[in-house]
């Protein structure tokens, strides 16, 4: 297979994957009765280091994590909007297939070190604050040697509290 025919079969899967999520959201948005301009910030994965996305997946799906971390300078260097209350995603599984709809409830900026193990523990992945710092951390000098921001203790991390509200 030639370059131009593995980017043709790629644009295809892209294609259908949209299609699924696109009618995966549109299913949801009718049971739940949601307005056409209802917030929509389009699908996501979860994944980590140490964690398939299977089992973080799983960590969702069941309620134990309930708050994903991203670093305030990603989403600068992206250009990306920080997420919003009241916005919706579609998480897709390790297939890319639409699993779950979450809703973000609520949005923090904050220092890194300012984060309590209240809020931590809540995205289910480690056992105490000293753990999940080291995890975040590793983490987090690691995107930041491939984006191009560094790591500190002061560095603002973005703290994104949602819940599932509908599954496959």
């Amino acid at each position: 297979m030639d370059f131009e025919e593995a980017m043709a079969e790629s644009s295809e899967l892209n294609a259908v994957q949209s299609s699924k999520v696109d009618e995966f959201w549109n299913t949801f948005k009718a049971k739940a009765g949601l307005e056409e301009e209802a917030l929509y910030a389009g699908d996501l994965t979860f994944d980590g280091k140490g964690n398939d996305k299977a089992a973080l997946l799983s960590l969702v799906l069941s309620g134990k994590k309930t708050v994903m971390f991203n670093a305030f300078e990603a989403y600068s260097i992206d250009r990306e909007p920080l997420p919003l209350s009241g916005e919706y995603s579609v998480v897709l599984d390790y297939n890319g297939e639409p699993s779950c709809i979450i809703r973000t409830e609520n949005v923090a900026v904050l220092p890194f070190a300012d984060v309590s193990w209240e809020l931590a523990s809540r995205e289910g992945e480690d056992e105490n604050l000293e753990a999940w710092r080291e995890r975040k951390r590793q983490a987090f000098e690691e995107e930041g040697d491939i984006m191009g921001y560094e790591f500190s203790d002061n560095m603002r991390v973005v703290a994104e509290i949602f819940s599932v509200v509908y599954h496959a």
